[in-house]
C-alpha cells in the first residue's frame, strides 16, 4: 500500500506552529499554483526550508501541529516541497485530517518527538509500525487501513477517482 520504508533528514520545530506559520498567510489568496506554494513552506520560520528540504526529509514537532485555520495551502506546501512524512506530539484535528486528504503522512509519537534532533537521519518503517534513529526506536500505532489507502492513492481525491472508474 503505502511506501513501506520513508528516510530522510529531520527538521524540527516545537509547540503550536500554526497553519499561518507552516504556509504564510500573507499568500492566502495570491499563490495559489502548488508547485509555487512549495517555495513559501515554512519561510517565516525557517527560512531555509523551502530551499534545502529533500524529498523524504520528515519534519518533526511537538504539540499541536497545524492549529488555526482549515486552509488545505498548509498540508499542500509540504506535500510539493517533498516532505514525505510529519511526526508530532500531537496534531491539531483539522490539520491531520487535511493531511489524509492530501496524501501526506501524520504519524503521533510523542517518544520520538522528544529524542530526534534537527539534522538528524530518521527511517519511518510501516510495515512495523516504528520510527528508527540513531539514538533507538519508537513505535506508533498502526494506521487505520483506509487511512493507509487514501494515502498509497496519494489523497482522497485520487482515491475516489480511481474508485468510480469503470
Amino acid at each position: 500500500m503505502i511506501n513501506s520504508k520513508i528516510q530522510g533528514q529531520v527538521w524540527k520545530y516545537g509547540d503550536g506552529i500554526n497553519t499561518d506559520v507552516i504556509f504564510p498567510g500573507k499568500y492566502t489568496y495570491t499563490v495559489t499554483d502548488p508547485a509555487e506554494m512549495a517555495q513559501h513552506a515554512l519561510e517565516d520560520l525557517d527560512p531555509s526550508f523551502a530551499h534545502q528540504v529533500k524529498r523524504g526529509d520528515v519534519i518533526v514537532a511537538g504539540k499541536n501541529w497545524g492549529n488555526g485555520s482549515s486552509r488545505e495551502q498548509a498540508v499542500t506546501c509540504l506535500t510539493q516541497a517533498g516532505v514525505g512524512a510529519v511526526i508530532a506530539a500531537s496534531f491539531a484535528r483539522i490539520w491531520y485530517r487535511n493531511a489524509i486528504n492530501n496524501g501526506l503522512l501524520a504519524l503521533t509519537c510523542p517518544a520520538a518527538v522528544d529524542a530526534l534532533q534537527h539534522g538528524g537521519l530518521v527511517e519511518i518503517d510501516l510495515a512495523a509500525n516504528l520510527i528508527k534513529t540513531d539514538v533507538g526506536s519508537f513505535s506508533f500505532p498502526p494506521l487505520a487501513p483506509s487511512v493507509q489507502i487514501i494515502i498509497a492513492e496519494g489523497g482522497l481525491i485520487p482515491y475516489l477517482k480511481k474508485q468510480l472508474k469503470p
